[in-house]
């Protein structure tokens, strides 16, 4: 069996610390193969650079998802285009980056997939199509365990993706809301899904941001620069259990430290 471990949205430089000083532990604790890691608001103020790549990469994180914000930073295209490791949404408006990583282990290879959501999101193509093509070209490089990053604002959305596609990949973990829902499960056909696997952030944030400058924003009181607290770093995460002979999730874990 392979145990692959999939975190939320890693928020800001502290989240990034938390990851150096404990991923590892975490990795031998619940016995964890391969990492997967959304890392589109891993700097602080949201986005990714060539530094906070370099942190979770250097925590162990395996492979690094994107999401609507990861073309923020310019600095990070030339990377993005050069990691074979790190994707970005295929219907999102870019010619920058892939949406697609491949992970060989030898006997069987992961395709990580990265799709964003149409519903309050400046997408190019709907998702639905997006998934189906994916998959296809995933087949065609040789993957037989295919796990998808469904970066996306609306919970109906990516049930009804989760479903569209259960039998078609192994797992699912929705990500872009930053909190952790409580639906994982094993869906009727052997896909492992959640509709939001959460965040790695600061603890008494509003999504990674400092909660006084959102209640702000709601009063419609003052439209301040997003800040990430220097809080206490909470941890989301899910563990999927993976028979490779059959590419079915077979046990998953939800796993939160706070």
């Amino acid at each position: 069996m392979l145990n692959v471990l999939c975190i939320g949205d890693v928020v800001g430089k502290n989240s990034c610390e938390f990851l150096l000083n404990n991923l590892h532990k975490i990795k031998r604790q619940y016995n964890i193969d391969v990492v997967i890691a959304n890392g589109e608001n891993s700097a602080d103020g949201n986005g990714i650079t060539p530094y906070s790549a370099k942190q979770l990469f250097d925590s162990g994180v395996d492979i690094i998802t994107g999401g609507n914000h990861t073309l923020k930073r310019k600095e990070v295209y030339d990377l993005l285009e050069s990691n074979p490791y790190m994707t970005v949404p295929n219907n999102i408006k870019s010619e920058v980056g892939k949406p697609i990583a491949v992970y060989d282990m030898g006997a069987y290879k992961i395709a990580v997939i990265n799709i964003c959501g149409t519903v309050y999101m400046d997408t190019a193509e709907n998702a639905f199509n997006t998934a189906d093509n994916l998959i296809e070209e995933s087949k065609k490089l040789g993957a037989n365990i295919i796990i998808l990053d469904f970066h996306a604002e609306a919970t109906s959305e990516k049930r009804a993706l989760g479903l569209y596609l259960d039998g078609r990949i192994t797992a699912f973990f929705g990500t872009h809301t930053h909190i952790p829902t409580a639906d994982l499960t094993i869906l009727p056909k052997g896909t492992g899904y959640i509709t939001d696997i959460g965040m790695c952030g600061p603890d008494g944030s509003v999504l990674g941001v400092d909660s006084e400058i959102i209640i702000n924003r709601f009063r419609g009181k003052s439209y301040d620069r997003f800040v990430t607290p220097k809080n206490h770093t909470i941890f989301n995460g899910c563990i999927f259990t993976i028979d490779p002979k059959t590419s079915k999730t077979t046990a998953c874990e939800q796993l939160i430290i706070k």
